[in-house]
């Protein structure tokens, strides 16, 4: 992808990284906090991973998303993290053209892939416990492939409308990103053109994913409490409610901020609230993801017990 040329502006050919200053000096503070939540997130994501696939008592649809949710943070983060440490510790914050659309291209890919995901977990747990009977055939191994193969190509779609939006316009004065990874909106502020309409499609693609999927959930989530309520067992309620909180929790921080970011006019946020925002989704969230999903899992943490058990007596 090379940068567009205009007769009366410069071509571009870099970007410089702010990060959480505006000078060429270290950022300690942010390098060790990303450091932290990164190497957290790695150990997290791959341990869950690596469980579910070992313990084959895990080979349920609803393991078999949850791996793919943690397969998915482990990129999620990777995308961001790494190359802001490294314009955090050194005096070289550039990041090329191309590079960043690269970046830009890859978050969007798995932040929406990540939206289509959690919904497609919602509609699990709600044929799970609303149509027990029919759960097997309902959730089969080929559709539960469909369903993810499908989030991802919707991922796919909206990654390749918004970066090719953002990147067919002209940049031109500042190559100063003031934000620590390629976002859309610190994006658009360094264009030399009218951007009105890469705001609306921005604004109107992203409240289009961000409704319809939070929609699913909700949905799911009203019939699952409806059947929930009419059980008399409460050892049934007790176990329903433990897993399908867990998934409620993840849901509310990712949709709360991300709708923050993505469905307001740009002009109601300042740059410092918007990467605080950012650095909750992009790193903050798939760091906790595997503690939300296997702290209050009993299957997972034996699962977990089993597999660390056999790994010792092999040696």
């Amino acid at each position: 992808m090379e940068p567009t040329r205009n007769v009366n502006h410069t071509v571009m050919t870099d970007f410089i990284l702010l990060g959480f200053g505006r000078g060429p000096e270290l950022q300690v503070v942010p390098f060790v906090t990303f450091l932290v939540i990164y190497t957290t997130t790695m150990l997290g994501n791959t341990i869950l991973v690596l469980t579910i696939t070992a313990d084959s008592r895990l080979h349920t649809p609803m393991y078999f998303f949850l791996k793919n949710l943690s397969f998915l943070d482990l990129c999620y983060s990777s995308t961001i993290a790494p190359r802001a440490m490294v314009s955090f510790l050194t005096s070289n914050k550039t990041i090329s053209y191309n590079g960043c659309a690269t970046q830009l291209f890859f978050f969007a890919l798995f932040a929406t892939t990540e939206a289509f995901i959690l919904s497609v977990m919602a509609y699990d747990r709600y044929t799970a416990v609303c149509n027990p009977l029919r759960y097997p055939t309902t959730m089969s191994k080929p559709f539960c492939i469909q369903l993810m193969v499908g989030s991802y190509i919707c991922g796919g779609v909206n990654c390749v409308l918004q970066t090719g939006f953002t990147f067919t316009l002209p940049f031109c004065g500042s190559k100063e990103i003031d934000h620590f990874f390629c976002d859309f909106s610190p994006l658009l502020s360094l264009s030399c053109a009218d951007i009105y309409i890469n705001q609306m499609v921005l604004f109107t693609v992203s409240s289009l994913i961000i409704v319809s999927t939070a929609l699913i959930i909700l949905v799911s989530y009203v019939y699952i409490i409806l059947a929930v309520l009419q059980t008399r067992s409460t050892t049934s309620r007790h176990k329903t409610f433990s897993t399908c909180t867990s998934h409620i929790v993840a849901v509310s921080i990712f949709y709360g901020t991300v709708s923050f970011m993505y469905t307001q006019p740009s002009s109601l946020s300042s740059p410092a609230q918007s990467k605080v925002v950012s650095l909750f989704y992009t790193l903050v969230i798939p760091m906790l993801n595997p503690f939300i999903y296997s702290l209050r899992n009993k299957d997972v943490k034996e699962a977990f017990r089993r597999t660390v058990g056999w790994i010792v007596i092999s040696k």
